[in-house]
């Protein structure tokens, strides 16, 4: 008897501590979420960042998630955005090919919920949320990180285009590179007009590093990771960016600019669906406080290029850039 009722104590106590684990999981939602990108999944940053924010919500929330590739075809735009709007909870857009889209869709869809990624579009309706990144604070770190290692004293970029977006990072890169070293020289930025393309990356790459530049830094999705091809062929250095992208080629990839997409996304889904609290109407900048834009190192065990003492400094900038004591410029 006293075994007996040993035992149905065990059990009691088994179900009460599952039970408390089960309260303290996030809640489960069947909220149908749509991830719109602009171009194409596979470049190891931005999209894919996006990517794996709406993965962690289908893990964690059961929220049920689509991905639509509108594969650089504006012809797609639109209807990819209308189509995901018809049968979706809430549409995340990441690209600023949206603008347009977005501006005649969201006032005509008020029963969708919209989330614009890396662009403020603001005064169209109460369900659309837009998210910026302070990108040009990320940047000053990752230029200042370039210059700092640089043993020519000469760094440069690869832009996917010319826009303030893009440029928004060069102009922070470029003020980061020039306060690590007054006297070094940031090479005009190169262009691609295409971020796609990866060959196209490696050729502009292997260009600055002919013009003497020993570190280059990428801005342009897919087409950036040539710049890494172009790194290892001439035994220079390049910096990633969105995400870590040190794991591409430990060898070469001294660290990454973070601008955290999928968190940012996670976030703000995350929050409606525990409270049902959503931002519309507002444009969230998401600056170095948030923790969402930083610097990545890739992880224990792999290649560092940047000494401790380097990281220390960037950590002392870092607080500079929160405190105001630093402010970064900015195309926005």
């Amino acid at each position: 008897m006293k075994k007996l009722i040993s035992f149905l104590l065990c059990v009691a106590m088994v179900l009460t501590l599952v039970i408390s684990a089960v309260g303290e999981t996030a809640p489960q939602t069947d909220v149908k979420v749509a991830l719109c990108i602009a171009e194409t999944l596979g470049d190891l940053g931005f999209y894919d960042s996006a990517n794996e924010g709406l993965s962690k919500l289908v893990t964690d929330y059961g929220v049920v998630g689509s991905v639509v590739e509108c594969k650089s075809d504006a012809s797609a735009w639109q209807p990819a955005i209308v189509e995901a709007a018809a049968s979706n909870d809430i549409v995340v857009a990441v690209g600023w090919q949206f603008w347009d889209v977005l501006d005649q869709v969201v006032p005509q869809m008020p029963d969708t919920k919209f989330i614009f990624i890396d662009n403020g579009l603001d005064g169209i309706g109460d369900n659309l949320l837009s998210i910026t990144y302070a990108e040009n604070e990320g940047s000053f770190l990752a230029g200042y990180i370039a210059m700092k290692l640089s043993e020519s004293g000469k760094v440069g970029v690869v832009g996917g285009e010319n826009s303030d977006t893009i440029n928004n990072f060069i102009v922070g890169y470029q003020q980061g590179a020039l306060y690590a070293n007054a006297e070094g020289t940031v090479l005009d930025p190169v262009y691609t007009d295409d971020y796609e393309a990866p060959d196209k990356g490696k050729e502009v790459a292997l260009s600055l590093y002919d013009q003497g530049a020993d570190v280059v830094f990428h801005v342009a999705g897919k087409t950036g990771l040539g710049v890494f091809d172009a790194a290892a062929e001439k035994g220079k250095y390049a910096i990633g960016v969105d995400s870590d992208q040190k794991h591409v080629n430990p060898d070469v990839v001294i660290c990454s600019m973070l601008k955290q997409v999928g968190n940012s996304i996670y976030d703000a889904v995350g929050q409606y669906i525990e409270d049902g609290t959503f931002a519309g109407g507002t444009i969230w900048n998401a600056d170095m406080t948030t923790g969402l834009v930083d610097i990545g190192y890739g992880e224990e065990g792999m290649t560092q290029q940047v000494t401790d003492e380097l990281k220390a400094e960037v950590e002392a900038l870092k607080e500079k850039i929160v405190s105001g004591e630093i402010v970064v410029e900015s195309t926005r």
